[in-house]
């Protein structure tokens, strides 16, 4: 979410050098799949993944696969089975999502004190979100992951509302002091204004933790960024979009899995708004409402991100790739991104 600030130093303690994941060498990585019968050739390639660690791994029958090995703590097995039970119902209604595979009658495995899942390799590119083919394509078939998200609800898994992503992610950041004096004060005031224009919104809950609105919740991808989409060439028979990674598949509303697909400027945004829709009302009606809630998503990811980095400094793999993040100049554009944030919300929402 946030751009590159190269030569900022981190105010965060250093790293942990005996977090879990340092001890998750290639040997392990092999020898958990060997525990399935599946044997690499010694070809393992890490993929760009920080929550998790996942790698493409060359098996010795010349076929590929890729081994996810969740983030100890993150998930409960129960909760990483409800991802693994959605993702085999996107399969069989025959959504391209890429499902884990069972081996030996299971999608989720322990191999020393890992849980990891193993699932078919895909390859393919991020789509030219310019083109409207292209995101009308993309909008048939997030209107058949929502078809399919709607029949039930998730048992386990949370919400993506104002209270985990906003409330929690600000308390916790000030509670564990993670923003330099200098600027907390004033990302605190902004913050909380953010909080209070978001309030006002759906994405309010109640004490129950439900929604209290008439919109209606779903299961989602809940992570439909570029990234998470692999395009491939349209004249394979497998051709188009492959949904991967429901890493992070929640409860919320529909206009989630389509505001990360929009970027530019406002006539920008409005065009690939069209073009998703377009696509997604051939299969789904969709209610034009949830769009006065893009912005205050948009913030609540601004705001869950910092308290993302900065819950996961201690992975070594953050700072490496992260170095920007913690300093006095990070935190002062973020104050800024919730000012530009906070008048973004009192604007007109987008409308096609």
């Amino acid at each position: 979410m946030q751009p590159d600030q190269p030569g900022a130093t981190p105010a965060s303690p250093a790293p942990s050098s005996t977090h879990p994941y340092q001890s998750l060498t290639p040997d392990v990585v092999l020898d958990a799949l060997a525990t399935l019968d599946l044997h690499g050739d010694g070809r393992l390639q890490a993929l760009s993944s920080y929550e998790n660690r996942v790698y493409q791994i060359h098996l010795e029958d010349r076929s590929i696969v890729v081994a996810k090995f969740y983030r100890p703590g993150r998930w409960s097995e129960a909760q990483i089975l409800e991802e693994h039970a959605f993702s085999a119902e996107l399969t069989a209604a025959e959504v391209p999502a890429v499902a884990p595979l069972e081996l030996k009658g299971a999608t989720l495995h322990e191999h020393a004190g890992f849980a990891f899942s193993v699932s078919p390799y895909r390859g393919g590119r991020p789509p030219e979100l310019d083109d409207f083919e292209v995101l009308e394509w993309i909008g048939r078939f997030l209107a058949r992951i929502h078809t399919v998200g709607g029949k039930q609800p998730f048992a386990t898994r949370p919400a993506l509302d104002l209270q985990s992503f906003g409330i929690a992610s600000r308390d916790w950041l000030l509670g564990h002091d993670k923003i330099p004096l200098d600027v907390q004060g004033l990302w605190e005031k902004h913050c909380n204004q953010a909080l209070d224009l978001i309030a006002a919104t759906a994405l309010a809950t109640d004490a129950k933790g439900a929604f209290g609105t008439e919109f209606r919740s779903l299961r989602l991808h809940g992570d439909c960024h570029p990234g998470n989409i692999l395009w491939t060439p349209t004249d394979r028979p497998d051709g188009g979009p492959h949904f991967v990674d429901l890493d992070d598949a929640r409860t919320g509303f529909a206009v989630q899995d389509l505001w990360m697909l929009l970027s530019g400027e406002r006539a920008q945004r409005t065009g690939q708004l069209s073009g998703l829709l377009e696509g997604y009302e051939q299969f789904r009606e969709f209610d034009r409402r949830e769009l006065a809630l893009i912005e205050p998503l948009r913030t609540l990811r601004l705001i869950h991100y910092s308290a993302w980095l900065a819950r996961r400094w201690q992975d070594p793999i953050f700072p490496i790739n992260f170095p920007w993040f913690g300093s006095s100049d990070y935190w002062n554009g973020q104050v800024q991104m919730l000012q530009d944030q906070c008048e973004a919300m009192e604007e007109a929402p987008l409308y096609c």
